[in-house]
């Protein structure tokens, strides 16, 4: 005796192994495997005896090839509304003398139609009522018509060719796609086997101009998603309101002139030098900061915008600003004069130089070129308007400028402000020898200012992408100039850290303390920075590039105009919490700019090394674990065989093939150069290695081109291009 059920959802047979009048309940069987168990007579839903004709095994596939044949739409109609027993229905198609295997033929296909039938018990069923079986069937046709048009959609994009449905849908079946789409499937499907995916099934269609769009476009679909424009209009006579409310500021009694890269388009910082009457060798150095918190108010059309963005965004060939070109013009620091190329234009009358809404920072040197903290001449803040002269550019002095430059008086007449420059190295010199000495009380090695030794690797470099041609040239760091900016944007940022602190005013702070992930973050209580050896650190001198900046300069007006009431009036009050969530924000949008330039420059290095022909034989020296840097641009390469190798290891390698989706090399490893050490490089692969445990910390400015190796400590100014 056989015995037909239901298990798991399919039909099974088992056989009855139970003695001859020694049934019970539950019933010992045998499966078609062999395997021996129990089964309730209640699940049973046929009792049958195997035709001596038919092997048993053979049962089940030959009932599986009449239910194939069974026609569901008219077993439909042959069902009454109300539920039946499948052997009942079963006669109505069969006949009276439906057979074993008919009859399970038809439990088998009315099991496999639940669209048809519904299961209402064990062998009990109930046919699916018209409007839903209509539904349903329909269903059934349109995922049939989807599996075709998928299978014919795959069988193009494999061929190269980019369905024309499916074009509209590029960018989101690469950043956002719905993988329920019959379009996401075909392209899935399409990908298998490709190393970059759905990315480089779209390369290889010609719909994805390169690897460089995709890059850029993932980025922008997730920080940018509608768009890069600003969707703020200005009102006709906004800027003339603007003008007008800064035209009641005080005009300042200096000529300042800024510091930058000939790119550079927004002027946050500029210094002038005073002689003071009457103290011997005493100067008074302005440090003026662009001051768009004056015309954005807390709140308002552009401080969404700019709350929004957080940062400008740099990377090699372009950049996304924080704030619009509007009112970057209004309040960027562009002077009457640009360049040294510009002399014979020079303006002499104050009277004529544009003048510029600032936050100045006044600091009287004594004749050592230290700051004097106390009395009459202590740093003071002010809100004004600075009268701009010159735009400096590094590209035509960086090299000219030199201690021993700006000693020799007869320089005067092709070294521009060579005695201000004198004055502000002088002071650069005592800022740096203070912090140092601050750094080591912290436990930190000293820095040496000046110059890298020349035989260290470069750890900063210029990007310039003309037409997809890329040159790449290391950027001096060091040098009298970038010292000069450096040091005293530290001092600013410093100094105004302090005096927020002193007058309770709520700000953010820069701080660096204790080692772990979190030892260099954004929080709004102040606390040290002891890598750059101050003792409080605010970030405040680049309004038009950061939102932390502008936030710090809303405070530090407040504190300029009001002072010991500023914390009453300043636009955001102790333990604002919206305060708070910026310095979160900050950190990891900052983060996330930072590693979008990171992947760019290594595209661009990738690039480059196909610009002077692959395969390319190159010099490497090793970091650490493998890792090793290529000697004339910032790109890091993976050189397994280097790993017992000591850091800073010279080694000849081979770039045979550049993937650049995922940004990777494939190198063959030539032999090993040099495996000495000094100590020089020992010192800057410590360097690295900090940097790397401190996710690359830190640039004062965020230069527009900065690399894996970038300093810890300097906080870099606005001296890079932008």
């Amino acid at each position: 005796m056989h015995l037909l059920h239901e298990e798991g959802g399919d039909i099974k047979i088992a056989t009855l192994i139970t003695a001859a009048g020694a049934e019970t309940d539950p019933l010992a069987v045998e499966s078609l495997g062999g395997k021996r168990g129990k089964l309730k007579s209640k699940d049973v839903w046929l009792r049958f005896q195997c035709p001596s004709s038919m092997a048993i095994a053979d049962f089940l596939p030959q009932a599986k090839i009449i239910s194939d044949e069974i026609d569901l739409d008219f077993v439909w109609e042959c069902a009454g509304p109300g539920e039946f027993q499948f052997l009942d229905l079963a006669k109505e198609y069969f006949g009276e003398t439906a057979s074993p295997l008919q009859q399970t033929a038809l439990a088998i296909a009315l099991q496999a139609a639940p669209i048809y039938f519904r299961r209402k018990g064990r062998g009990q069923f109930m046919r699916a009522p018209e409007d839903q079986l209509k539904a349903a069937l329909l269903a059934v046709e349109k995922k049939k018509v989807e599996l075709a048009k998928q299978a014919s959609w795959e069988t193009e994009l494999r061929a190269g060719q980019l369905p024309e449905e499916i074009y509209p849908q590029v960018n989101a079946l690469l950043f956002a796609p719905d993988k329920n789409t019959t379009a996401y499937k075909a392209v899935h499907a399409a990908s298998q086997g490709l190393k970059g995916g759905i990315a480089e099934l779209f390369l290889k269609c010609g719909v994805l101009g390169s690897a460089l769009a995709y890059h850029e476009g993932k980025f922008l679909k997730e920080h940018f998603p509608k768009g890069v424009g600003f969707n703020v209009t200005m009102q006709p006579n906004e800027e003339a309101d603007w003008q007008a409310a800064l035209n009641q500021l005080p005009e300042a009694a200096v000529r300042a002139f800024s510091i930058d890269d000939a790119s550079t388009t927004e002027i946050d910082d500029a210094f002038s030098v005073t002689q003071i009457t009457g103290l011997s060798n005493c100067y008074r150095i302005g440090v003026h900061i662009a001051a768009p918190a004056l015309a954005i108010g807390r709140g308002g059309a552009l401080d969404q915008i700019a709350r929004q963005r957080l940062s400008t965004v740099y990377y090699p060939g372009g950049k996304i600003t924080m704030l619009p070109d509007q009112v970057i013009d209004v309040f960027s620091l562009h002077a009457a004069v640009s360049g040294i190329k510009d002399q014979e234009n020079d303006i002499n009358d104050t009277d004529e130089l544009p003048l510029r809404p600032a936050v100045s920072l006044y600091v009287t040197i004594d004749a050592e070129g230290l700051p004097i903290l106390e009395g009459e001449h202590a740093p003071k803040t002010k809100v004004e308007r600075v009268p701009m002269a010159h735009n400096l550019r590094l590209d035509d002095l960086e090299d000219l400028v030199t201690e021993e430059s700006l000693a020799d008086t007869s320089n005067a007449a092709q070294l521009p402000y060579q005695q201000e420059l004198a004055v502000l190295w002088r002071s650069a010199k005592q800022l740096h020898a203070l912090r140092q000495a601050q750094r080591v009380a912290n436990g930190l090695r000293a820095e040496v200012l000046g110059l890298p030794d020349p035989q260290a690797l470069a750890r900063d470099f210029n990007f310039t992408v003309i037409d997809g041609i890329v040159e790449i040239k290391p950027r001096q760091r060091g040098s009298v100039l970038d010292s000069i900016v450096a040091e005293w944007m530290i001092y600013c940022n410093s100094t105004w850290g302090n005096q927020l602190a002193n007058h309770s005013v709520p700000g953010i702070y820069r701080v660096q303390k204790g080692w772990g992930p979190q030892r260099t973050r954004m929080q709004t209580m102040p606390g040290p920075h002891e890598g750059l050896g101050v003792e409080n650190y605010s970030w405040c001198t680049s309004p038009l590039r950061r939102y932390v900046d502008l936030v710090n300069q809303w405070q530090l007006i407040a504190m300029a105009q009001h002072g010991v009431t500023a914390k009453l009036v300043a636009p955001f009050k102790p333990k604002d919490a919206d305060l708070m969530a910026i310095a979160a924000d900050f950190d990891g949008t900052y983060a996330a700019y930072g590693e979008h330039q990171n992947q760019m420059e290594r595209y661009w290095c990738l690039m480059y090394l196909k610009q002077l022909g692959l395969p390319w034989k190159g010099v490497v020296r090793h970091l650490k674990e493998g890792q090793a840097r290529v000697e004339e641009v910032p790109l890091r390469l993976n050189v397994p065989e280097l790993a017992e190798q000591a850091r800073g290891a010279r080694a000849e390698i081979e770039v045979l093939e550049v993937d650049y989706l995922a940004l990777e090399a494939s190198v063959r490893y030539l032999g090993l150069i040099d495996s000495g050490v000094d100590a020089e490089m020992i010192f800057q692969n410590e360097i690295d290695a900090e940097v790397e445990s401190q996710s690359k910390e830190e640039s004062e400015a965020q230069p527009e081109q900065k690399t894996d190796e970038q300093d810890i400590s300097p906080d870099a100014h606005s001296g890079t291009p932008q």
